[in-house]
Formats: C-alpha cells, sequence, structure tokens
C-alpha cells in the first residue's frame, strides 16, 4: 500500500486512472492493515503460491482480464502471473521491476535482513536497508538535510507489519526463478518505469532487452529510487497517457488544450480520493479458508 500512495494522491494521476479503472489492492500475504502473524506451522510460500492467490483473487472478484501495476518484488510476481495466465492479463505497467533469480549480493542482503526480522524484529538498521533500496539519497535526506515526508510516513508502516510476515514474504522472493527465458512469450503490453538511482535499474534494463520491443517501452526516471510511484508520480502521468491510450481505455478531454493534464482533475469528486474510497481500510479476503464441516 505504502508504494502506491503518492501515485494515487497526486491528483493528475488519480483522474487519469480512476477515470478509466475500478482499483483492486492486493496486499503479500501477512502485510494487509491489521494482519495478525502467520502461524508458524503454516508452510512457507513460494512465488508460485503468491501468484495464484492473485488468480484466486480475480475469481473471488468475477474479474476477467485485468491492467496490473505492481512494484519491485510485486511487479516481479505479476510479471509471473502475467507468463503463468496470458488470458487475464491485458497489460502491465511494471515499476523498478525484478525478472532474474537474485545475484549473489541480493541473496546475501536478504540473508542479513531475513536473520534480522527473525532475531531483532523490525529494527532501525533493517528499516535503513529497506529504505535504501526503495528511495533515493535526495528524499531519504542527510545529516544537514531532515528526511522527507515520504520516507518517515514508510517508516511509520514498516512498524506497523509483523516481522515474520515480512521475513516469510523476503525468504519467498529470495528463492525466486529467473523469468528471462519466458519474457519473449509475454504477448501483453508492458511499461516499465525505474529510477535511475535504483538498485534495481539494471534489472530493468535486463527485463527490458528480452521483451518483445513492439509490445514493451521503459521510462528511467532521473533523480529517483526504485519508488518512482512515491518520489515523482508525476513523471508516469504523460507515459501512462500514451499507454492507456492503445487499448482505447482513455480519451482525452474535450475541454482541456494541455497535453500534460487532458482530465481536469476537478471531475473526479474529492470523495473518491479518500483512503476509505480507494479500498485501503477494506477486510482482507481469506482465499484459503480451512472449513471444517
Amino acid at each position: 500500500m505504502s508504494c502506491f500512495q503518492g501515485l494515487f494522491f497526486c491528483p493528475e494521476a488519480a483522474s487519469l486512472l480512476l477515470h478509466n479503472f475500478c482499483i483492486y489492492h492486493i496486499s503479500p500475504p501477512g502485510h494487509e492493515l491489521g494482519a495478525a502473524p502467520i502461524c508458524p506451522s503454516v508452510s512457507p510460500h513460494c512465488v508460485d503460491d503468491l501468484a495464484d492467490q492473485i488468480l484466486e483473487v480475480l475469481n473471488f472478484f468475477r474479474l476477467g482480464t485485468v491492467m496490473c501495476m505492481g512494484v519491485t518484488a510485486g511487479a516481479y510476481i505479476l510479471t509471473l502471473f502475467a507468463l503463468k495466465y496470458r488470458e487475464r492479463v491485458i497489460g502491465l505497467i511494471l515499476i523498478s521491476p525484478l525478472c532474474r533469480a537474485p545475484s549473489w549480493t541480493e541473496w546475501f542482503y536478504n540473508k542479513v535482513m531475513s536473520n534480522l526480522l527473525y532475531f531483532y524484529g523490525m529494527c532501525g538498521l533493517l528499516k535503513e536497508f529497506l529504505l535504501q533500496r526503495y528511495f533515493s539519497k535526495e528524499v531519504r535526506g542527510t545529516a544537514e538535510v531532515p528526511e522527507s515526508d515520504i520516507v518517515q510516513a514508510c517508516r511509520r508502516l514498516l512498524d506497523e507489519r509483523h516481522s515474520s510476515n515480512v521475513m516469510r514474504f523476503l525468504q519467498a522472493i529470495n528463492r525466486r526463478p529467473d523469468l528471462t527465458r519466458g519474457l519473449k512469450r509475454l504477448r501483453c503490453r508492458t511499461l516499465i518505469f525505474v529510477g535511475d538511482n535504483s538498485p534495481f535499474h539494471s534489472e530493468a534494463l535486463h527485463m527490458t532487452s528480452k521483451l518483445d520491443r513492439r509490445f514493451s517501452a521503459l521510462v528511467e526516471v532521473q533523480a529517483c529510487g526504485s519508488m518512482v510511484t512515491e518520489e515523482q508520480p508525476h513523471a508516469m502521468l504523460i507515459p501512462m497517457e500514451y499507454f492507456f491510450m492503445g487499448y482505447g481505455l482513455y480519451r482525452p478531454s474535450q475541454l482541456s488544450g494541455s497535453p500534460r493534464s487532458p482530465l481536469s482533475p476537478s471531475c473526479i469528486s474529492p470523495e473518491l480520493l479518500s483512503p476509505e474510497s480507494m479500498g485501503l481500510k477494506l477486510k482482507p479476503i481469506k482465499t484459503r479458508a480451512n472449513i471444517q464441516l
């Protein structure tokens, strides 16, 4: 959820997205608001399980084909879902995506973070590791410059997560397979954003090079980390407009001559931009409940 608040509270981007889509937000197991610690007896998830759970959510809501948007590890899961269930995905918007198996460096850092979670919980050092992955130095602040509001908000959200649940998700991502060989078979249109200061910048370049050029595009955002949705959501607006036009999903307003903001933010009721209206306080769906007769 913390990956998308900046994007959806950017009035122009919210107008563009809410004008065209009914939006469903899917959190990893145990990461939704108010989630309890996952029972240790529950077998750990793998990335295939996480992709299959997306299918369960779509079937639960009786959704047909969908447009998917994800950030870093979430982008990996959605790409895997699109490879497994190609008939259900019409497009992908991926922000600083992963597609290869972890490098030795990433694998080592993930192991260190898993150990920190196990022994110390969501400690200060672990949060620094995560924030370095998420944000550029400019917004993380220095000794002279305080960290930005979006970083402070992310810190608070990390404090609300159960360390055991985060550790399970991190372990699943650390065991992910390489998707490179399957990317040429991906036929849905794909729009990739990446910050040039993101530690996953090379991953995004590699993924773009393996996708069919007829169906994919890369947007590199300067002076930005992994979370383009939080640091520079305005940089996503024009590429997304052109991306949606290819589907006939978005039609420029007749009332505005501005190429930057074809939709006026005033055409969306302010109430629709509240967290409650965007589903941020909905109760989680249990797609794998055990029923005893």
